[in-house]
Protein backbone atom coordinates (compact mmCIF):
# COMPACT_ATOMS: atom_id res chain seq x y z
CA UNK A 1 0.00 0.00 0.00
CA UNK A 2 0.96 3.65 -0.75
CA UNK A 3 2.15 5.90 2.27
CA UNK A 4 -1.04 7.23 3.73
CA UNK A 5 0.96 10.69 4.08
CA UNK A 6 1.31 11.07 0.02
CA UNK A 7 -2.73 9.91 0.20
CA UNK A 8 -4.95 12.80 -0.51
CA UNK A 9 -6.79 14.11 2.34
CA UNK A 10 -10.34 14.63 0.98
CA UNK A 11 -10.15 10.93 -0.70
CA UNK A 12 -9.04 9.56 2.76
CA UNK A 13 -11.77 11.55 4.67
CA UNK A 14 -14.58 9.71 2.15
CA UNK A 15 -13.32 6.75 2.58
CA UNK A 16 -13.63 6.90 6.11
CA UNK A 17 -17.03 7.95 5.91
CA UNK A 18 -17.86 4.81 3.47
CA UNK A 19 -16.28 2.27 5.87
CA UNK A 20 -18.00 4.08 8.78
CA UNK A 21 -21.33 4.48 7.30
CA UNK A 22 -21.50 0.54 5.53
CA UNK A 23 -22.38 2.05 1.99
CA UNK A 24 -21.31 4.62 -0.55
CA UNK A 25 -24.68 5.84 -0.43
CA UNK A 26 -24.68 7.06 3.58
CA UNK A 27 -21.26 8.10 3.11
CA UNK A 28 -22.99 10.47 0.52
CA UNK A 29 -24.81 11.55 2.48
CA UNK A 30 -23.13 12.20 5.80
CA UNK A 31 -20.53 14.14 3.50
CA UNK A 32 -23.44 16.31 1.37
CA UNK A 33 -21.81 14.60 -1.99
CA UNK A 34 -23.26 12.42 -4.70
CA UNK A 35 -23.09 9.07 -5.15
CA UNK A 36 -21.08 8.82 -8.43
CA UNK A 37 -18.60 11.32 -7.03
CA UNK A 38 -18.26 8.39 -3.37
CA UNK A 39 -18.00 5.89 -5.89
CA UNK A 40 -15.15 7.36 -7.83
CA UNK A 41 -12.89 8.61 -5.34
CA UNK A 42 -12.80 5.31 -3.72
CA UNK A 43 -11.80 3.83 -7.40
CA UNK A 44 -9.39 6.55 -7.20
CA UNK A 45 -7.79 5.49 -3.61
CA UNK A 46 -8.46 1.71 -4.72
CA UNK A 47 -5.91 2.69 -7.41
CA UNK A 48 -3.26 4.44 -5.70
CA UNK A 49 -3.09 1.77 -2.99
CA UNK A 50 -3.48 -0.39 -5.61
CA UNK A 51 -5.85 -2.83 -3.38
CA UNK A 52 -8.99 -3.14 -3.03
CA UNK A 53 -10.27 -1.76 -0.19
CA UNK A 54 -14.09 -2.39 0.38
CA UNK A 55 -16.47 -5.73 -1.52
CA UNK A 56 -19.44 -4.61 -2.86
CA UNK A 57 -22.39 -6.22 -1.77
CA UNK A 58 -26.28 -6.08 -2.89
CA UNK A 59 -26.50 -3.81 0.11
CA UNK A 60 -23.60 -1.60 0.72
CA UNK A 61 -19.97 -2.36 1.07
CA UNK A 62 -17.83 -4.62 3.28
CA UNK A 63 -14.52 -3.43 3.76
CA UNK A 64 -11.50 -5.53 3.64
CA UNK A 65 -8.51 -6.33 5.67
CA UNK A 66 -6.73 -3.56 4.39
CA UNK A 67 -9.19 -1.13 4.59
CA UNK A 68 -10.05 -2.18 8.26
CA UNK A 69 -5.97 -1.16 8.89
CA UNK A 70 -6.57 2.19 7.16
CA UNK A 71 -9.03 2.89 8.92
CA UNK A 72 -7.07 2.51 12.33
CA UNK A 73 -4.18 4.45 10.84
CA UNK A 74 -6.25 7.59 9.67
CA UNK A 75 -9.20 7.53 11.65
CA UNK A 76 -7.61 9.19 14.97
CA UNK A 77 -5.99 12.01 12.67
CA UNK A 78 -8.83 12.43 10.67
CA UNK A 79 -11.05 13.09 13.90
CA UNK A 80 -8.73 15.59 15.10
CA UNK A 81 -9.16 17.49 12.31
CA UNK A 82 -12.44 17.49 11.93
CA UNK A 83 -12.71 18.73 15.96
CA UNK A 84 -9.91 21.02 15.33
CA UNK A 85 -12.20 22.61 12.26
CA UNK A 86 -15.33 22.19 13.47
CA UNK A 87 -17.47 25.26 15.90
CA UNK A 88 -16.37 24.51 19.93
CA UNK A 89 -19.01 22.34 21.49
CA UNK A 90 -18.87 24.43 24.34
CA UNK A 91 -20.31 27.47 22.41
CA UNK A 92 -23.33 26.50 22.17
CA UNK A 93 -23.68 23.92 19.33
CA UNK A 94 -26.38 21.95 19.74
CA UNK A 95 -25.59 18.04 19.92
CA UNK A 96 -26.57 16.18 16.61
CA UNK A 97 -29.65 13.87 17.52
CA UNK A 98 -28.75 9.80 17.61
CA UNK A 99 -31.13 7.94 15.21
CA UNK A 100 -32.43 4.60 17.36
CA UNK A 101 -34.35 1.73 15.32
CA UNK A 102 -35.52 -1.24 16.75
CA UNK A 103 -38.69 -3.30 17.71
CA UNK A 104 -41.35 -0.76 18.56
CA UNK A 105 -42.62 -3.01 21.88
CA UNK A 106 -39.04 -3.06 23.02
CA UNK A 107 -38.13 0.54 22.38
CA UNK A 108 -41.11 1.54 24.27
CA UNK A 109 -41.22 -0.81 27.38
CA UNK A 110 -37.41 -0.89 28.06
CA UNK A 111 -34.98 1.00 26.12
CA UNK A 112 -36.73 4.44 26.06
CA UNK A 113 -37.30 4.15 29.47
CA UNK A 114 -33.64 3.06 29.84
CA UNK A 115 -32.33 6.22 28.07
CA UNK A 116 -34.69 8.61 30.10
CA UNK A 117 -31.18 9.73 32.02
CA UNK A 118 -29.32 10.20 28.95
CA UNK A 119 -31.85 12.64 27.30
CA UNK A 120 -32.31 14.86 30.73
CA UNK A 121 -28.82 14.81 30.54
CA UNK A 122 -28.98 16.75 26.81
CA UNK A 123 -28.94 13.26 24.48
CA UNK A 124 -31.15 13.80 21.72
CA UNK A 125 -33.13 10.71 19.98
CA UNK A 126 -34.64 9.69 16.83
CA UNK A 127 -36.71 6.58 16.83
CA UNK A 128 -37.88 4.59 14.33
CA UNK A 129 -39.54 1.41 14.35
CA UNK A 130 -39.55 -1.75 11.88
CA UNK A 131 -38.53 -5.22 11.01
CA UNK A 132 -35.30 -6.32 11.88
CA UNK A 133 -34.41 -7.08 8.57
CA UNK A 134 -35.31 -3.80 6.95
CA UNK A 135 -34.14 -1.65 9.76
CA UNK A 136 -30.13 -3.41 8.96
CA UNK A 137 -30.93 -2.21 5.23
CA UNK A 138 -31.64 1.25 6.36
CA UNK A 139 -28.22 1.01 9.05
CA UNK A 140 -25.97 -0.08 6.14
CA UNK A 141 -27.27 3.10 4.21
CA UNK A 142 -26.70 5.38 6.48
CA UNK A 143 -29.96 6.23 7.80
CA UNK A 144 -29.91 4.99 11.49
CA UNK A 145 -27.06 5.13 14.23
CA UNK A 146 -27.84 2.04 16.27
CA UNK A 147 -30.42 -0.81 15.80
CA UNK A 148 -31.69 -3.77 18.31
CA UNK A 149 -31.74 -6.67 16.02
CA UNK A 150 -33.82 -9.57 16.59
CA UNK A 151 -31.44 -11.65 14.69
CA UNK A 152 -27.58 -11.42 14.31
CA UNK A 153 -26.56 -9.58 11.17
CA UNK A 154 -24.48 -11.31 8.37
CA UNK A 155 -21.23 -10.47 7.10
CA UNK A 156 -18.80 -8.13 8.48
CA UNK A 157 -20.65 -4.69 7.35
CA UNK A 158 -22.07 -4.13 10.78
CA UNK A 159 -21.06 -4.93 14.60
CA UNK A 160 -23.55 -6.32 16.29
CA UNK A 161 -23.09 -7.45 20.57
CA UNK A 162 -25.80 -9.58 22.78
CA UNK A 163 -28.46 -7.30 24.37
CA UNK A 164 -30.58 -9.39 26.04
CA UNK A 165 -32.41 -12.19 25.82
CA UNK A 166 -35.99 -12.43 26.03
CA UNK A 167 -38.06 -15.79 27.47
CA UNK A 168 -41.40 -16.75 25.40
CA UNK A 169 -44.01 -17.59 27.58
CA UNK A 170 -47.84 -18.84 26.56
CA UNK A 171 -50.61 -16.99 28.27
CA UNK A 172 -54.75 -16.35 28.28
CA UNK A 173 -56.58 -14.39 30.25
CA UNK A 174 -57.63 -16.22 34.25
CA UNK A 175 -61.01 -17.25 32.42
CA UNK A 176 -59.43 -19.11 29.60
CA UNK A 177 -56.53 -20.69 32.07
CA UNK A 178 -59.16 -22.23 34.31
CA UNK A 179 -60.33 -24.20 31.21
CA UNK A 180 -57.25 -25.09 29.60
CA UNK A 181 -53.86 -25.51 32.12
CA UNK A 182 -55.12 -28.99 32.83
CA UNK A 183 -56.11 -30.43 29.90
CA UNK A 184 -53.22 -29.06 28.25
CA UNK A 185 -51.03 -30.43 30.80
CA UNK A 186 -53.10 -34.09 30.17
CA UNK A 187 -53.63 -34.02 26.75
CA UNK A 188 -50.52 -31.74 25.11
CA UNK A 189 -51.49 -28.51 22.59
CA UNK A 190 -53.98 -30.19 20.71
CA UNK A 191 -56.57 -29.06 23.67
CA UNK A 192 -55.63 -25.37 21.69
CA UNK A 193 -56.90 -26.05 18.41
CA UNK A 194 -60.49 -24.73 18.94
CA UNK A 195 -59.39 -21.58 21.24
CA UNK A 196 -58.78 -18.37 19.11
CA UNK A 197 -55.13 -17.58 18.67
CA UNK A 198 -53.96 -13.80 18.81
CA UNK A 199 -50.62 -13.32 17.32
CA UNK A 200 -48.39 -10.76 15.40
CA UNK A 201 -48.44 -12.16 12.35
CA UNK A 202 -50.42 -14.44 9.78
CA UNK A 203 -47.32 -16.81 9.50
CA UNK A 204 -47.24 -17.12 13.12
CA UNK A 205 -43.37 -16.66 14.05
CA UNK A 206 -43.42 -15.96 17.61
CA UNK A 207 -46.35 -19.11 18.37
CA UNK A 208 -44.53 -21.42 15.73
CA UNK A 209 -40.99 -21.43 17.19
CA UNK A 210 -42.97 -22.29 20.74
CA UNK A 211 -44.92 -25.43 19.13
CA UNK A 212 -41.06 -26.36 17.70
CA UNK A 213 -39.03 -25.92 20.68
CA UNK A 214 -41.67 -26.88 23.47
CA UNK A 215 -43.93 -29.61 21.94
CA UNK A 216 -41.56 -30.90 19.43
CA UNK A 217 -44.53 -30.25 16.75
CA UNK A 218 -45.76 -27.54 14.20
CA UNK A 219 -48.44 -25.74 14.70
CA UNK A 220 -51.07 -25.95 12.43
CA UNK A 221 -53.89 -23.70 14.16
CA UNK A 222 -54.56 -20.61 11.84
CA UNK A 223 -54.61 -16.92 13.93
CA UNK A 224 -58.25 -15.80 15.16
CA UNK A 225 -56.83 -11.95 15.37
CA UNK A 226 -53.67 -10.86 13.98
CA UNK A 227 -51.84 -7.47 15.01
CA UNK A 228 -48.16 -6.16 14.31
CA UNK A 229 -47.81 -5.36 17.52
CA UNK A 230 -47.29 -7.06 20.48
CA UNK A 231 -48.79 -4.81 22.94
CA UNK A 232 -51.93 -4.64 21.12
CA UNK A 233 -51.54 -9.22 21.39
CA UNK A 234 -50.79 -8.91 24.78
CA UNK A 235 -54.41 -6.28 25.28
CA UNK A 236 -56.67 -8.79 23.13
CA UNK A 237 -55.28 -11.71 25.28
CA UNK A 238 -55.68 -9.94 28.36
CA UNK A 239 -59.69 -9.10 27.86
CA UNK A 240 -60.25 -12.56 26.85
CA UNK A 241 -59.84 -12.98 23.26
CA UNK A 242 -58.17 -16.15 23.05
CA UNK A 243 -54.34 -17.29 23.83
CA UNK A 244 -50.80 -16.09 22.11
CA UNK A 245 -46.94 -16.68 23.07
CA UNK A 246 -45.48 -13.58 24.12
CA UNK A 247 -42.14 -12.00 25.44
CA UNK A 248 -42.15 -12.31 29.50
CA UNK A 249 -40.55 -8.74 29.73
CA UNK A 250 -43.63 -7.28 27.86
CA UNK A 251 -46.30 -9.47 29.86
CA UNK A 252 -44.36 -9.30 33.13
CA UNK A 253 -46.32 -6.71 34.94
CA UNK A 254 -50.10 -8.24 33.84
CA UNK A 255 -48.05 -12.29 35.00
CA UNK A 256 -47.88 -10.65 38.49
CA UNK A 257 -50.96 -9.28 39.13
CA UNK A 258 -53.06 -12.07 37.25
CA UNK A 259 -54.13 -10.24 34.50
CA UNK A 260 -52.76 -13.20 31.98
CA UNK A 261 -51.71 -16.55 33.17
CA UNK A 262 -49.21 -19.11 31.65
CA UNK A 263 -50.95 -22.02 30.54
CA UNK A 264 -47.65 -24.00 30.16
CA UNK A 265 -44.23 -23.45 32.14
CA UNK A 266 -41.85 -25.86 30.63
CA UNK A 267 -38.22 -25.94 32.16
CA UNK A 268 -36.50 -24.91 29.16
CA UNK A 269 -38.69 -22.36 27.32
CA UNK A 270 -37.70 -20.84 23.99
CA UNK A 271 -35.10 -18.07 24.25
CA UNK A 272 -34.40 -15.02 21.41
CA UNK A 273 -31.22 -12.61 21.80
CA UNK A 274 -31.60 -9.49 20.68
CA UNK A 275 -28.93 -7.38 19.10
CA UNK A 276 -27.45 -4.29 19.32
CA UNK A 277 -25.86 -3.13 15.96
CA UNK A 278 -23.54 -0.32 14.98
CA UNK A 279 -21.56 -0.40 11.52
CA UNK A 280 -17.49 -0.52 12.43
CA UNK A 281 -15.51 2.35 13.35
CA UNK A 282 -16.31 5.01 15.74
CA UNK A 283 -19.21 7.33 15.47
CA UNK A 284 -18.70 10.74 14.55
CA UNK A 285 -21.17 11.64 16.98
CA UNK A 286 -19.86 10.82 20.44
CA UNK A 287 -23.58 10.31 21.78
CA UNK A 288 -23.78 7.13 19.73
CA UNK A 289 -21.37 5.92 21.78
CA UNK A 290 -22.99 7.24 25.24
CA UNK A 291 -26.53 5.84 23.74
CA UNK A 292 -25.01 1.77 23.46
CA UNK A 293 -23.27 1.70 26.26
CA UNK A 294 -25.80 2.70 28.37
CA UNK A 295 -28.46 0.35 26.68
CA UNK A 296 -25.57 -2.46 27.30
CA UNK A 297 -25.09 -1.60 31.10
CA UNK A 298 -28.88 -1.72 31.92
CA UNK A 299 -30.52 -3.51 29.68
CA UNK A 300 -28.10 -6.30 28.89
CA UNK A 301 -29.17 -9.22 30.20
Amino acid sequence: MSDVGTLDLNLLRTFLAVYRSGSFTGAAQLLGLSQPTVTTQMRTLERQTGRELFERLPRGVAPTAVADELAVRIAPGLDLLAAAAGPDPAAGRTAAPVHLAGPAEFLCVTALPALAPLVADGVRLRVATGLTDALLGELRAGRHDLVIATVRPRGRTLSAVPLMDEEFVLVAAPSWAERLREPLAAEGPSVLHGVPLVTYAEDLPIARRYWRHVFGRRLSCPAAVTVPDLRGVKAAVAAGAGFSVLPRYLCADELASGALVPLHEPEDPPINTGYLVQRPGVPDNPDVIRVRDHLLRTVRS
